[in-house]
């Protein structure tokens, strides 16, 4: 069964028991009954709603602005990694050194030049780059080092590179939208029926009434506007950047 399918069951089951309780509750009513004794119920309903949707719309940007964040700070692991690995790299041979040091050099630029603006377009990482990665763990686990000292430098290179890997995957499941089609149909579903709500006030054509109708619909625009822009984190305006990448290596990417 389909989620939206199981969404829209309990929406329609939602509503039906409350239709049926107010009705049953309705013809129970003695003809004697004055409505006027009882406090008007569409204020507060207006008013329970906007705060339900405004839980939900700070509940929602807190999500993405965290996703974007969590996704800022595996492009900074991910260039911290790659930058000890050039460093501590210092201690091996020339040529060995020298490899392994292009190897960073080709992966960082792939990734400035050519795969940022694929996660931006398609919000997905290249095989090239996953290549050019498994080329520099080769390169490091294969080399035996030759004395002591040498072989101290060994492991953590062999850990930086992990480290690597580990945010590249990170980064790969962080490179498309977070936000579910079905959480999308909440929220605008939610903004539709907020706004709309305005109407069943008695609303007058009074400038400030009218202003304060139109600046509520435009928050409610922008704070949309804003969960989308952060919804992906490598694709959009307000996105995760490739500083860190051009901080440590800025000869590079330019």
């Amino acid at each position: 069964m389909s989620e939206w399918l199981v969404l829209s069951i309990a929406m329609a089951a939602a509503c039906a028991v409350v239709l049926t309780i107010v009705v049953i509750n309705h013809r129970r009513l003695g003809d004697d009954d004055d409505p006027n004794e009882t406090p008007d119920v569409i204020e507060y309903m207006t008013m329970m709603i906007g705060v339900v949707y405004a839980i939900v719309l700070g509940l929602a940007i807190a999500g993405v602005w965290e996703g974007r964040s969590a996704a800022q700070e595996t492009v900074r692991q991910e260039a911290q990694a790659l930058h000890e690995v050039d460093v501590r790299v210092e201690v091996w041979p020339e040529a060995v050194r020298d490899v392994i040091r292009e190897d960073v050099r080709a992966y960082v630029s792939h990734v400035v030049d050519t795969e940022w603006r694929r996660m931006a377009e398609r919000g997905e990482l290249t095989d090239k780059g996953t290549d050019l990665l498994e080329r520099m763990r080769r390169d490091v686990t294969d080399y035996r080092p030759a004395d002591e000292h040498e072989g101290e430098a060994y492991q953590p290179l062999v850990d930086q590179v992990a480290v690597v890997d580990d945010a590249r995957t990170a980064r790969a499941e962080s490179a498309g939208a977070t936000m579910p089609g079905v959480v999308w149909f909440g929220l605008i579903t939610g903004a539709l029926i907020t706004v709309g709500l305005i109407f069943t006030l008695q609303i007058r054509r009074t400038f400030r009434e009218l202003l304060l109708a139109g600046l509520f619909s435009v928050l409610i625009a922008f704070l949309l506007f804003l969960i989308w822009a952060f919804d992906a984190p490598f694709g959009r305006g307000v996105s995760a950047n490739d500083e860190p990448f051009r901080i440590l290596f800025p000869h590079l990417g330019g």
